[in-house]
């Protein structure tokens, strides 16, 4: 038996009663059906189409075709027994320009989609923005302009109203850190800018845009349950060198506590907006308070832990980018990232579930009270088909396992964890990276869009079944 097989043995930890199983993926990484339906165009879209921002050139015209095969992907959910699916909407599937009525066929298909959901026991978690926004917003600004703002709370209350009275979970803005400093400070996803001071207004105006699409929808409906979602790291300095430690406050207050101090709290970190200098300039009176907003719950996407240096000589980021970058540290170019000598996934990134107890943790003790949630956590790995027709991915099946033992550690700390969604549900087009990275439960074949749940898959399926990690995982 080699060390891949063998098996993960692990006590007997039962969840609580109401914890949330789900899984999860995105608009833009498995619809496809790019110009169907009176669908406008993406960022993305443009993205795509620029030599070298995609490895091997590749994009999401087709994707997995999730668009036309919907049923049978929730046909596949409901194998697996999932409680509930996380996806997002397509923004410019709805408004092709960012403005105006709804686009009906954009949103009868989600109501389709929510609808064969709800007839096989599955919870409909929708996320309104993952990274896809409509071309023309670009043209008139992007992010950085405040405007467009304004115009998301508009879409988020004609998606809200016409899907509100099926769906109860709803978050904003997916990663507000992703869309900001890698579209907009290191050009690495769409639309591609390098342009540090416009990528911090692009996250202060992506708060926003989640604070007034908070007003919107809870205008419409009292019974919607709304939360925000970040992506947070764990970071550790290199040393105890004085240059580590501040690396260390720089990037957390960067990747984690602008974010978090804003919702939770409102304001911004004094030490981060003096990182920024001249350059925090991005917020008006009274935004705050509308990004503070109360919430229902707060999503939480981890990955990895960061381990950091502030000594020069080191590499730019945690794992090389696909293409060529710029920093989007912005404020903090200097800072440098080192291995921490730790399992790395396929992506590069660092396997470390310690750090997610540890931001569980810290948000429970730090922050004013809210539930919780991991609304995506998973890993890449070299998945191979065998012969057989089955995909042995005993890496990612422990990767989660790993990660769920540390979610019950945290609930068992009094951490009020309410579910766990794995990313992603299916291979799909990873971003920058093009399609040679695969994070699915469910292996699709992207010639013939043939599905085959992983071992992954089916040894997640027996733990939402037993409710939580009992025996050997096999």
């Amino acid at each position: 038996m080699t060390t891949q097989e063998t098996q993960v043995q692990v006590p007997d930890l039962v969840f609580p009663t109401g914890f949330v199983w789900g899984a999860a993926t995105s608009a833009y990484q498995i619809e496809g059906a790019v110009s169907e339906d009176g669908r406008g165009v993406s960022i993305w879209d443009t993205f795509v189409r620029q030599p070298g921002r995609v490895v091997n050139g590749e994009n999401a015209d087709v994707a997995i075709d999730h668009y036309h095969r919907y049923r049978e992907d929730v046909e596949t959910m409901a194998g697996l027994g999932l409680g509930a699916y996380r996806f997002s909407i397509s923004w410019p599937r709805i408004q092709p320009d960012g403005t105006g009525p709804a686009n009906a066929k954009g949103i009868d298909f989600y109501s389709r989609l929510v609808d064969e959901l709800l007839s096989r026991g599955i919870d409909p978690w929708v996320t309104l923005y993952h990274w896809d926004l409509p071309q023309a917003l670009e043209n008139a600004g992007g992010w950085p302009s405040r405007d467009t703002a304004r115009r998301f709370a508009d879409y988020a209350a004609l998606v809200h109203d016409a899907l509100g009275d099926r769906v109860r979970n709803w978050s904003t803005v997916n990663e507000p850190w992703c869309a900001a400093f890698l579209g907009y400070a290191s050009g690495e996803h769409a639309p591609g800018r390098r342009e540090p001071a416009q990528a911090l207004r692009a996250a202060h105006h992506l708060l926003l845009a989640h604070g007034l699409a908070v007003e919107a929808m809870r205008a419409q409906r009292s019974d919607t349950r709304i939360g925000g979602c970040v992506n947070l790291y764990a970071i550790s300095p290199e040393s105890e060198a004085e240059a580590d430690l501040d690396a260390a406050r720089r990037i957390d207050g960067l990747q984690n506590r602008f974010f978090l101090d804003a919702l939770l709290k409102g304001a911004y970190p004094a030490d981060v907006l003096e990182d920024f200098g001249a350059m925090a300039d991005f917020a008006q009176d009274g935004d705050l308070d509308v990004i503070s907003a109360p919430l229902d719950m707060l999503l939480i996407n981890y990955y990895s832990r960061f381990t950091v240096s502030g000594k020069p000589g080191g590499a730019a980021s945690a794992a090389a980018a696909p293409t060529d970058s710029g920093s989007p540290w912005v404020g903090s170019e200097h800072v440098s990232f080192v291995q921490g000598g730790r399992p790395v996934t396929a992506m590069g990134w660092e396997i470390d579930d310690s750090g997610l107890y540890e931001l569980l943790v810290r948000l429970a003790r730090e922050y004013p009270a809210v539930p919780l949630v991991i609304s995506e956590n998973g890993a890449a790995f070299d998945d191979v088909m065998t012969g057989d027709g089955t995909v042995r991915d005993y890496e990612r099946r422990d990767y989660i396992a790993a990660h769920l033992r540390t979610c019950h550690a945290a609930i068992e700390a009094g951490v009020p964890l309410e579910g766990y969604f794995a990313w992603s549900l299916m291979d799909n087009f990873e971003w920058a990276w093009g399609y040679g990275k695969r994070f699915g439960l469910v292996h699709v074949d992207y010639e013939t869009q043939v599905r085959v749940p992983k071992e992954s898959a089916l040894w997640y399926a027996e733990t939402i079944r037993r409710g939580g990690l009992s025996g050997p995982a096999e």
